[in-house]
């Protein structure tokens, strides 16, 4: 199973944030945990992930990356998810 990138600013202290960390682990999938700005310098840093998920718990630390993201995943045709 390919990873799913998480396209968010993962903060410790956001309880959001855990319990998704939580979820995907309860679910044996392999995430990481990609920032937004990130996203934005590079929107290539996603390639190579099986899926995207914008993150919850917003907001970003750049919008633009977390579109970027969206923007990347539709125009390859890679799964994403939005929160």
């Amino acid at each position: 199973m390919s990873a799913v990138a998480i396209v968010a600013d993962f903060d410790p202290a956001n309880e959001t944030h855990r319990a998704t960390a939580v979820a995907f682990e309860h679910l044996g999938a392999r995430v990481e945990w990609v920032p937004t700005p990130e996203c934005e310098e590079a929107p290539a840093r996603l390639a190579g992930f099986g899926g995207i998920m914008i993150g919850p718990a917003s907001p970003y630390r750049s919008l633009e990356g977390a579109l970027e993201a969206v923007r990347y995943a539709r125009e390859r045709g890679v799964p994403l998810v939005g929160t």
